[in-house]
């Protein structure tokens, strides 16, 4: 450390050198921020107050622009036509240009496209306008639209009208030697930093986990021993308890070495793998003692049982609630046949489950009953969610290619808790005694269509910049650009 203090005090008196051989940039708030959220994405609580703490280089006008259009749109032809009939301020007097002293960040999350547009007295070259639109599509392809608008906007500021001794050029000459003698130690630095932060917040995640598990350990034995093994949803439930213990005293184990860890134990990459299988462990057991709790409630029909069964049932209804939104999303298929099952079936399950609760009240149904109802009606949902994505790709692809590359990221959506995130709970007897991805559900057939959607597009050459303004946009020559992500 004490070698890394010194060549970073050099760094620092090489950074003042550089800093006094330019004039001081200016740093301002924006000069006006106009949001025209026509997709209903951005939460402006907390969009706009963190775009008026970006500061530029200059007094610019931000204005952030989203609509819901297709993969195939021209992006730039959309915000002129937007401007031209609905913000004619934005446009030059001329016709021709942006309005000066603007900066203009437009977002189609449907069509998966983000574009920049800049006044002539803000414009950047067309290798920044494509660093500032990278800049949020990380966010942006985890529809993280709000905080992938902000990441772009930042971004723009760091380099609209920026300061010529901080630029690109003049950094990487003037840099080049001070890299190559600190880079190692930086990204040192860097690593350890980034990882100490992550051990911290994951060895937190452990501790709650960890404390209500044990908080709970005698009333979870207690629940176990009078969950009927004769239930098939039981006799599962009581194989997962029946290492309950072992795997608790494994989380003890791991606790110990986890907290016995120093400050500086926890900058260490693998120090961060344990403590993130102690917080993965710790999870596990939480999820786990409170699945035998409601099926103990449940299955005995205990006083708890009602609550218990209103926590079996939330997933799905979660699935039904969201299946109308996912429906009226572009090239969803909303006026297609697989979509009116999806919509006959969901006003059924809603009838269906007043009466399944209903008849579990009055002693009709046995729990275990219900508890197979649920599990069929879970299943005919994934059925009729498959059926749609079939539909929905018909719908999209150009050709058989396309419709593979969808397909193919539908699947690995729906197997991806298991593939690349191991055994993950759903807090249910269903979840439990099922793997994840045993149901198809409504979050992951979002998650694969977004994902299928970008993969073609992407294939089809839609990845590059655009900044052509289309047939409608006659002679207008504005600086901007747009790309998919």
């Amino acid at each position: 450390m004490g070698i890394v203090r010194k060549v970073l005090g050099v760094v620092l008196l090489v950074v003042i050198g550089l800093a006094g051989t330019g004039q001081a940039a200016l740093a301002v708030p924006p000069a006006a921020i106009v949001v025209e959220d026509r997709a209903g994405v951005l939460d402006q609580n907390t969009l706009v107050p963190a775009v008026q703490a970006i500061e530029f280089y200059e007094p610019t006008t931000v204005a952030v622009y989203t609509y819901n259009g297709s993969a195939s749109d021209n992006l730039n032809e959309e915000v002129l036509r937007f401007a031209r009939a609905e913000r004619p301020e934005w446009i030059s007097a001329d016709g021709q240009k942006w309005a000066d002293g603007l900066f203009i960040f437009a977002l189609d999350p449907v069509g998966r496209h983000v574009g920049t547009y800049m006044g002539e007295d803000r414009k950047v070259s067309p290798e920044q306008r494509e660093d500032i639109q990278n800049a949020s599509k990380e966010l942006l392809r985890d529809a993280q639209w709000t905080d992938g608008t902000i990441a772009g906007i930042q971004r723009g500021a760091e380099l609209i009208n920026q300061p010529w001794y901080r630029s690109t050029a003049f950094l990487v000459t003037a840099w080049t030697s001070v890299v190559l003698a600190v880079g190692g130690a930086a990204t040192w630095l860097i690593v350890r930093w980034r990882t100490r932060v992550d051990s911290r917040k994951e060895l937190a995640r452990g501790d709650a986990s960890y404390a209500n598990v044990s908080m709970d350990l005698q009333v979870t034995e207690l629940n176990a021993g009078t969950i009927p093994e004769a239930s098939r949803y039981g006799s599962t439930v009581l194989e997962k308890h029946r290492t309950f213990m072992a795997k608790y005293n494994a989380a003890t184990a791991l606790a110990n070495q986890v907290h016995a860890l120093s400050p500086k134990g926890l900058s260490r990459r693998a120090n961060l793998k344990l403590v993130r299988s102690y917080a993965d462990a710790a999870a596990e057991l939480d999820a786990l003692d409170d699945v035998i709790a409601d099926t103990n409630a449940l299955l005995n029909r205990g006083s708890a049982w009602a609550p218990a069964w209103d926590r079996q049932l939330a997933p799905y209804r979660a699935d039904l609630a969201a299946i109308e939104q996912m429906l009226a999303r572009k090239h969803a298929e909303d006026g297609s046949a697989t979509a009116a099952a999806l919509r006959a079936f969901r006003d059924q399950s809603h009838r269906d489950l007043e009466r399944w609760t209903a008849e579990l009240s009055d002693g009709s149904i046995t729990p275990e009953t219900a508890l197979d109802r649920l599990r069929d009606a879970r299943t005919h949902l994934s059925e009729l969610l498959k059926n749609h994505a079939d539909t929905v790709i018909e719908g999209f692809a150009k050709n058989e290619k396309e419709a593979r590359l969808m397909r193919r990221d539908m699947e690995d959506a729906q197997a991806g808790s298991k593939d690349r995130h191991g055994r993950t709970y759903e807090p249910s007897i269903l979840g439990t005694v099922y793997p994840a991805y045993y149901f198809f559900s409504v979050p992951t057939f979002n998650s694969g269509f977004n994902t299928g959607v970008s993969s073609v597009s992407s294939a089809r050459g839609g990845g590059g910049s655009t900044t052509g303004y289309g047939a409608s946009g006659g002679s207008f020559s504005g600086s901007g650009s747009s790309s998919s992500f």
